[in-house]
């Protein structure tokens, strides 16, 4: 019988980090204020909901991988009636519904087509949206069961629907979530936030049709407003340079270890540590192309643990490379590149 596991801690990841969201509060955005208020509340629901469930859910056939699209009319609520647009329903009249459905199935058939998972729990579990939350809200979540987002406010944040790299990065939360299960802290939470970046960015580059050379690797500069225009969240390239504005601060990710943050903020800076392995994976995909050296880090998550750390995440990719190259699955030379790009890191 297989197994799924349940995000039992109320944890809540969220595309926008915190220290950004702290610092548009500090400049007097009031839509970030309130986003980070029902943030912290939906957090504490969703605290008291999971001691309701066994972390440990049984699952005895397979389900249909449909996609359901909520719309929530910018109510502060998941799932409100009716279903905006189920799997297999025509196009709708409601831009936002229609792409998020478009790019939910792109991240679906990735996972599919090029890493053979059926589904973010690998049994066809059905992709859950819910789009127009709240009034302006200026993030999107993965909340251990569903996908949840916001339009932002027009000015910093677009709508955050409307990005590929956001949907397949909280999407693929899930797929960590029934994988790995990597606790969402210190540096098991930065791999956690790191594998979501590295499937949200090979899967943008497939559908875009780019390569690892010419692809921009910039990790959410779709969902920039005007007042943010040409900035982005992350930069799997060069880490530490994707923004630095008034509003959203500086880029604190770093590029190498010696760099290292090791504060208390952002869950032990799941988000901001999350740039050195970026970097080593984006090193490695110049090499050997972006959708091998997924499949070897795709191959390294399921045979990861919730409490690795970095040193652990080297050891295991690199000896999933070594085995996926004996089967001729991976470019001869991988080991050897994917251990130079961690040593060009630090680790």
């Amino acid at each position: 019988m297989r197994r799924r596991h349940y995000c039992g801690t109320g944890c809540q990841c969220q595309f926008i980090p915190p220290n950004i969201s702290e610092n548009l509060a500090k400049k007097g955005v009031e839509e970030a204020r309130v986003s980070i208020q029902e943030s912290q509340q939906i957090r504490a629901r969703r605290s008291l909901t999971a001691m309701a469930f066994n972390p440990f859910t049984e699952i005895s056939a397979p389900e249909s991988a449909s996609r359901k699209i909520y719309d929530c009319q910018n109510q502060w609520v998941q799932r409100v009636d009716p279903i905006a647009r189920d799997e297999g329903d025509d196009p709708t009249d409601k831009e936002i519904v229609d792409t998020v459905y478009d790019y939910t199935g792109a991240v679906r058939d990735y996972f599919k087509t090029m890493l053979g998972r059926n589904s973010i729990n690998d049994n066809g579990m059905d992709l859950v949206i819910n789009v127009h939350f709240g009034v302006d809200f200026m993030n999107a979540f993965w909340d251990g069961k569903e996908m949840t987002f916001g339009d932002g406010d027009g000015e910093i944040f677009s709508n955050f629907a409307n990005s590929l790299d956001v949907v397949a990065h909280e999407l693929a939360h899930g797929v960590t979530q029934y994988t790995a299960n990597l606790e969402y802290q210190s540096q098991s939470g930065a791999l956690n936030e790191h594998f979501s970046d590295v499937f949200g960015m090979a899967i943008k580059q497939h559908v875009n049709e780019n390569n690892a050379g010419d692809a921009d690797w910039l990790i959410g500069h779709e969902i920039m407003g005007p007042a943010l225009y040409g900035e982005a969240l992350r930069s799997m390239k060069y880490p530490g340079t994707a923004y630095d504005n008034e509003f959203l601060g500086k880029d604190p990710q770093p590029a190498h270890m010696k760099d290292y943050y090791a504060g208390p903020e952002d869950n032990q800076g799941v988000h901001i540590n999350s740039g050195i392995p970026n970097r080593a994976f984006y090193l490695t995909a110049l090499e050997i192309g972006t959708d091998q050296a997924t499949l070897i880090w795709y191959h390294a998550l399921n045979k990861l643990w919730p409490t690795a750390n970095f040193a652990d995440a080297v050891t295991v990719i690199v000896e999933q490379a070594r085995q996926l190259t004996r089967d001729g699955k991976a470019p001869l030379g991988s080991p050897q590149v994917i251990r130079a790009a961690f040593k060009d890191v630090g680790l």
